[in-house]
């Protein structure tokens, strides 16, 4: 299992924040290691999706619970890797919103000998999409 977890303090009210966390459309946008999502189905705040990632372009499924304002949780469940993705935003006070990232995933088959590689690449690609969520929000 690769665990990683990534967090940071907005200038940015909870709000804002979630305006832009909670498009889980426009995540290409921010998360480069995803490359497109294709949502399958929707029922309410639960969306089923597919999602290519950078890695050879491979497709993640993957099944979205959006908690209005708290979290946003990804459980992948098909493809190069599976597991969990959190997304946790807090209001911590004078106009400022912390956003925790969780990672919880496995990868599968020969994959899984370059974890160290991959989990390298994970963090710093959430770290560098956090600060393009900082931007935007500014």
């Amino acid at each position: 299992m690769v665990t990683i977890q990534v967090s940071r303090e907005l200038a940015a009210p909870l709000d804002k924040v979630w305006e832009i966390v909670a498009d889980v459309d426009r995540e290409p946008e921010f998360w480069h290691g995803t490359k497109s999502i294709k949502n399958t189905k929707k029922i309410g705040k639960i969306i089923e999706r597919e999602v290519v990632i950078s890695f050879r372009n491979s497709i993640c499924k993957e099944i979205v619970t959006i908690d209005p304002k708290k979290s946003i949780k990804i459980r992948i469940i098909d493809g190069p890797m599976k597991g969990t993705k959190n997304i946790i935003i807090n209001d911590v006070g004078n106009n400022k919103t912390r956003i925790d990232v969780e990672w919880d995933i496995k990868l599968a088959g020969f994959l899984g000998m370059f974890t160290r590689m991959v989990k390298k690449h994970i963090l710093e690609g959430r770290e560098e999409a956090l600060e393009r969520i900082s931007k935007t929000l500014a």
